[in-house]
């Protein structure tokens, strides 16, 4: 609850950043809901202000200010008119004296006869792509006296502009998508000055739909066809889907779409021949993805159409003529050509040896030949090209292949967020520039991500924060899957794409707020809320995919660590349940979608796992409460499913989209699986004598249970001792726990005694029976009756009605009642800091330090050890800040540092010593093998260690330790452990910078007390 918290903080701190109405994210506002001196009208006194526009604008500007007057419409319930209005013309008084004109610059001879007439000042958009102006212009044509213009230098520009107001006004680019209502407001007033954005960081912004079944195209099919898709391929996918998609891409600021993946078999210039000149009328760039060269869905098109093998070497004649159709029919629009070649499906290309590089290289200059043929032109670099660095691609061209100067260098991420490589210093000045294919969708090794959203922002901004800086701008695209469950978190990528300047690891809490204020109509405290729920859930999907959790992920014994999560999660969904009840009707549709339905499915899907470990773990341990558990996994199986059918029910069926399997994948298996499956459970026989009696003693921190035989009560596994625990005042928790339970089917009285008057029992007596077979109880100490290392003897004392022994299953009348004793030492050792000392102390025999809470941080050559907010699996993450420029990279001690004062007890079995395991957020060798990642740690003035922690992989593959089920991936983290001599004391650890874009997300120095867990440690107590 507290992250919680300190993110609404944060959020609620970063909008001072952003002036004017929070409906606009991450923008200059210029809208008003009331009229004053600086104000030009937009609706008032239920009267519209018409718009004009001129019969020579770009069709795609004219239909986006069909969509401006409709979204006013919405907002105000009055539709102002809209005029198409011939240029010049001796008066325009007819259409009122004040008006709202539209145009592109150089287009619109109605906004040139504006700029023309008065002097308009245009030079800070001219010629610039994709930038627009708005304002108040005094007499602007014949007869009006005012106007508020609204100019394009392009026409994505002036599409722009006109979506840029909607959102102020109150119109979300989700309204269709995620059925979020418009905000409603009785007038409508800009600001005089208006609003201007220049040139957007990223030139072409795009989305990619892939893999989409089986959500996306089975919904498609039920919306946008009859039954019958289309007459080749069966594809959904017609301009009726398309055109929703590309208004909502153009409200987003984007303006670049790769369609359908093959594996959804369709192909978007065969499915309908509507498709291609659709995207170009409303303004949108089309490309194909990275194995789909010169415009054509390959496979699907080539397996229909084609002849002979995909193989440029002994089928090239007639993969030439596939690919000039493919250009052919796409000459008349505008698009970025992809150009190169994989496999049909997603595999290397079948190229001979020796001969590999060479014949691509042929393949791409014959592509380039043909695009010259075809669009008729003597320079091929007026033709956008991008060449995607996708796995096996990125080999041949870190093995030397060649690759014209003007195509763009698109970058590729693992698949899971991690960008493989940037464009070095020496890449930098390529006339096609570089770009960044990003995923929060995947289907493929480790396993399949693609049931929800399970990616983090802060991640994102983390890595696209380097590619700005590194200047791959030209092209940013992100897979989105089948695009919902992620509508967040793809705005939020084209946001950043639109303007990286506005967003700094300081404000980029507030993204989520102000989305959360404009997607739900909340007061700031609800949207703080919100901004919250959402950051600390995809911390949770994010740390551990939910297609890769199962029931022992989350330690059960160690650090109370699964209930800690549970816990967090149970509360995230608290507070949505609370906020959507108390939405009116027409927002709660769009919140189930877009915070309750994830928040909730997440918690079942946890809950369910935690429970099914819980059930096996409580069976080994002999616990009744083992069935309980049981029910539990069983009740929250079917809760899975209702929650699907509650998503599939919002609006009578509109949004069909949560089909996926997620439940009980197969282990080592990366595929998604057939059908959901119950986790694994079993029961234990209730009705039978237990065999040492009916009372259970699990002391914390361990899988045994007395009295018994278990292996996990001594290395022998029988003959055991009684348990004995440790405590110290530095344990986080400040306290430990023994579960009294419940054997067998006879109940039993229970009472907890002490020899020492220091340890408080609560409870200390207490009654279990099948209805209630657990009791925990906690055990506190008063450090202020303990000196030194005292040791208290606890007796567990159960009375039962019956004799417990195996043998008899029926007990004679008048037998007598029996007691069954366990006893447990509790070992307290008073440990006491110096009163001058300030850090972190050693607690439950380790130091656990979130790497923001550092002491002191030192500035280098303009670079600091900064905090990302949010970022990671517990807290947050610090990295060398501002990124890219010189990539300056240091040895041990000369670089920036960042410090952390701590005292220890002990080292490792008393010998001296201490391992510090530096937890790393998981990332690639972005400068390429030669500059591998790496920091360097030093303790006191000892000689510091440097560790390079991501090994050189051959090219065109991922380094050793990426992959696999307990891979970087998968843990989102790498663990990187280091043994330092040091004595007990205090000490001061320096994390030093090696290379940049290294997030240190926690450190863990073990004494020689560090249990399994999967998060570590909890952060020690802080004096």
């Amino acid at each position: 609850m507290a992250t919680r918290y300190r993110w609404a903080s944060l959020a609620l701190f970063s909008l001072f950043a952003f002036a004017g109405s929070v409906l606009a994210i991450g923008q200059p506002t210029c809208v008003a809901f009331k009229s004053s001196h600086s104000t030009f009208p937009v609706v008032q006194n239920r009267k519209a202000t018409p718009i004009l526009l001129s019969p020579d604008e770009w069709p795609g500007v004219q239909r986006t200010a069909f969509d401006f007057a409709s979204d006013i419409e919405q907002v105000t319930g009055v539709k102002p008119a809209l005029k198409n209005v011939t240029s010049p013309h001796p008066s325009y008084s007819s259409y009122g004296s004040s008006v709202i004109i539209v145009g592109t610059l150089g287009k619109s001879s109605l906004i040139d006869e504006v700029v023309n007439r008065t002097k308009l000042d245009v030079s800070s958009i001219q010629g610039k792509w994709e930038a627009f102006l708005t304002k108040e212009v005094a007499n602007p044509l014949p007869g009006i006296k005012s106007a508020y213009v609204m100019i394009g230098a392009d026409k994505r520009g002036t599409i722009y502009s006109l979506y840029d107001h909607s959102e102020q006004f109150g119109v979300s680019p989700w309204y269709w998508w995620a059925d979020v209502s418009a905000t409603k407001h009785t007038e409508l007033f800009v600001d005089s000055s208006g609003c201007s954005h220049g040139v957007p960081t990223v030139k072409y912004r795009a989305i990619f739909l892939n893999d989409e079944q089986p959500c996306l195209q089975n919904w498609a099919f039920g919306k946008f066809t009859n039954g019958t898709g289309a007459p080749l391929t069966g594809s959904p996918f017609n301009h009726f889907f398309y055109t929703k998609l590309f208004e909502l891409i153009l409200r987003l600021k984007g303006n670049y779409l790769w369609p359908g993946a093959p594996r959804s078999s369709s192909g978007f210039g065969l499915d309908d021949p509507l498709n291609q000149p659709m995207a170009d009328w409303y303004g949108i760039v089309m490309g194909t993805s990275h194995e789909e060269p010169l415009m054509r869905s390959t496979p699907v098109e080539w397996d229909l159409l084609g002849t002979g093998p995909w193989d440029y070497s002994v089928n090239a004649q007639n993969i030439y003529n596939y690919w000039v159709e493919g250009a052919e029919r796409s000459k008349n629009y505008e698009n970025m050509i992809t150009i190169g070649m994989r496999g049909a499906v997603f595999a290397k290309v079948p190229l001979p040896a020796g001969e590999g590089i060479p014949l691509l290289e042929k393949a791409i200059k014959d592509q380039r030949g043909i695009l010259m043929n075809v669009f008729n032109v003597t320079d091929v670099t007026t033709i956008p090209q991008v060449w995607t660095l996708y796995k096996e691609v990125q080999g041949y061209y870190d093995d030397g292949m060649q690759v014209p100067d003007d195509v763009t260098l698109l970058w590729s991420d693992d698949n899971w967020g991690n960008i493989r490589r940037y464009p070095l210093v020496s890449e930098r000045n390529r006339t096609g520039g570089a770009g960044v294919y990003y995923h929060v969708d995947y289907v493929g090794q480790p396993r399949d991500y693609k049931w929800i959203t399970s990616s983090q922002i802060e991640k994102t901004f983390e890595q696209m924060s380097a590619a700005v800086a590194r200047d791959a701008t030209r092209i940013w695209v992100l897979n989105v899957g089948d695009l919902k469950p992620y509508e967040m978190h793809s705005e939020f990528f084209l946001t950043y794409a639109w303007d990286a300047d506005r967003w700094t690891p300081t404000n980029i809490g507030s993204f989520v707020h102000s989305w959360a204020k404009r997607e739900f109509d909340l007061d700031d405290s609800d949207a703080a809320e919100v901004a919250g729920i959402i950051h600390n859930l995809t911390r949770h999907n994010a740390r551990r995919k939910p297609e890769l959790m199962n029931s022992t992920i989350y330690s059960l014994t160690n650090y109370r660590e699964a209930e800690n999560v549970l816990a967090a999660l149970q509360s995230l969904n608290v507070s949505s349940t609370r906020i959507y009840n108390k939405l009116p009707p027409h927002i709660q549709p769009a919140f189930f979608q877009l915070v309750y339905h994830p928040v909730h499915a997440s918690l079942i899907l946890t809950h369910m796992y935690i429970a099914a470990g819980l059930n096996n773990l409580h069976a080994w341990q002999g616990r009744v409460s083992a069935n309980d558990y049981l029910a539990q996994v069983e009740d929250l199986f079917e809760q899975d499913y209702a929650l699907e059918l509650d998503y599939h029910g919002i609006l009578d069926g509109k949004n069909h989209m949560m089909d996926q399997t997620h439940v009980t994948y197969f282990p080592d298996y990366w595929q998604e699986p057939q059908v959901n499956s119950m986790p694994y459970v079993t029961k234990v026989q209730s009705k039978k004598m237990p065999r040492n009696g009916a009372m259970r003693i699990i002391p914390e921190g361990t899988q045994g249970a007395w009295p018994g035989d278990n292996i996990h009560n001594c290395p022998a596994g029988y003959g055991c001792s009684d348990p004995t625990m440790t405590i110290d005042p530095y344990v986080p928790v400040g306290n430990r726990y023994v579960d009294v339970a419940l054997g067998g089917i006879h109940g039993f009285d229970f009472k907890v005694t002490s020899n020492v008057s220091w340890v408080t029992i609560s409870p200390s007596s207490g009654s279990l029976s099948t209805d209630h077979p657990d009791q925990r109880v906690f055990l506190d100490v008063d450090w202020d009756k303990v000196n030194g290392v005292e040791a208290a003897h606890l007796i567990f004392n159960a009375t039962a009605p019956t004799q417990f022994q195996e043998w008899r299953s029926v007990v004679p009348p008048g037998y007598p009642s029996p007691t069954v004793v366990v006893s447990v030492t509790l070992i307290a050792n008073h440990t006491v800091v110096p009163s001058d000392f300030k850090g972190f102390v050693e607690g439950d025999g380790t130091v656990s330090i979130e790497a923001a809470h550092a002491a002191r941080n030192t500035t280098v050559k303009g670079l600091t050890w900064t905090e990302l907010p949010g970022l990671g699996r517990t807290l947050s993450g610090v990295t060398p800040w501002p990124r890219g420029g010189d990539e300056l990279n240091f040895t041990a001690g000369t670089g920036p540092s960042i410090e952390y004062d701590f005292y220890l007890f002990n080292t490792v079995a008393q010998g001296g010593n201490v391992t510090v395991t530096t937890l790393v957020s998981p990332a690639l060798n972005g400068l390429g093998d030669d500059r591998p990642l790496g920091i360097a740690l030093q303790i006191d003035d000892g000689e510091a260690q440097t560790k390079y922690f991501v090994p050189s992989a051959t090219a065109g593959n991922l380094p050793e330790g990426w992959d696999g089920m307990d891979g970087w991936v998968s843990n989102s983290i790498i663990e990187l452990p280091m043994v330092f001599q040091v004595q007990p004391g205090a000490h001061t650890l320096k994390v030093w910078m090696i290379e940049p874009t290294v997030v240190v997300q926690k450190i863990i120095i073990d004494t020689g007390g560090v249990l399994p867990s999967y998060l570590g440690p909890p952060e020690s107590i802080r004096v």
